[in-house]
């Protein structure tokens, strides 16, 4: 299995829409889903597989990974694989998981097809969405049913429906959280927002939520509108002032114990190994950050 991505947004893109997938490539996003599930009309599906391979070539135009959305129902599912399996597509996004033999059985699809197409076995990754109280029960035995597998995501509006509440921050909260611990116990990445990403209105309000939801420990998160982009690249990327002050700290804590001291202050605050820990993960990440950006730019 190839390592997993550094992302921090996901624009999704309609696949069977040409003007929208003309110019995806230009929004700025990590990586662009191609989808074939909510935004596609069941009329529309089989145009939409037929021209995957055109569209993706579109979005490898631009400095960004290409994924593809599957539906859930075997009967959809399958035909999506066979023509979602190709080289040019980094990996598809799991809808409506329903437990980790569901996503074995995707898995070995989809290494069947990528034997049939010639490429590198475990080359395509999977995100996977959570997307009813059932499946939430699995979250764990989900997140590690698949090496493929570098992201676990809520899907918050069919949840919320599935619960039968509205999908606000306050009812999302619990299973939101669920969801984030069962992906950093697995070692994959936590995706999503602490609410929806339906609404993009208000675009400071969902500017605030996606910083929100980086503090309490997403690593990415997905978008419908290319307006939503900019506002998750900087939520999920360390500011100048985290890089800056995490440079203190990993001085401060490396002259301590140079001097053989333990715990040291900075600023009023104690500086401990879980303090040094988090300021070595913010400079991990913005590493991987200009990475990423250097080898796509």
């Amino acid at each position: 299995m190839r390592a997993g991505p550094v992302w921090r947004s996901l624009l999704f893109v309609p696949a069977h829409v040409d003007r929208f997938v003309d110019r995806a490539h230009t929004r700025g996003a990590d990586a662009l889903i191609l989808d074939l599930e909510d935004s596609v009309p069941p009329g529309e599906k089989s145009k939409a597989r037929a021209g995957l391979p055109e569209a993706a070539a579109k979005l490898r135009r631009g400095p960004n990974d290409v994924l593809v959305r599957i539906n859930a129902p075997l009967s959809l599912a399958v035909p999506d694989i066979e023509a979602a399996v190709f080289p040019g597509i980094d990996g598809l996004m799991i809808t409506k998981a329903r437990g980790p033999d569901h996503i074995a059985l995707l898995d070995e699809l989809v290494s069947e097809r990528e034997a049939v197409m010639g490429i590198a076995p475990g080359h395509l990754w999977f995100i996977v969405l959570i997307e009813d109280p059932a499946a939430l029960e699995h979250a764990s035995t989900i997140a590690r049913a698949s090496p493929r597998i570098v992201g676990l995501s809520l899907g918050a509006e069919d949840f919320a429906l599935a619960i039968g509440a509205e999908p606000t921050e306050e009812a999302l909260a619990a299973a939101k959280s669920q969801v984030l611990h069962a992906a950093r116990a697995a070692g994959i990445m936590p995706m999503g927002l602490t609410g929806t990403l339906a609404g993009f209105g208000d675009m400071d309000a969902f500017r605030a939520m996606a910083q929100r939801s980086r503090r309490v420990g997403f690593d990415c998160a997905t978008c419908i509108n290319p307006v939503q982009v900019p506002a998750l690249n900087d939520a999920f990327a360390p500011s100048a002032a985290e890089i800056v002050q995490a440079r203190r700290v990993i001085a401060v804590d490396s002259d301590a114990r140079a001097k053989g001291l333990g715990a040291v202050a900075l600023d009023g605050k104690m500086v401990d190994v879980p303090v040094v820990r988090r300021a070595e993960r913010v400079l991990a990440r913005a590493d991987a950050i200009a990475e990423r950006l250097r080898r796509h730019g």
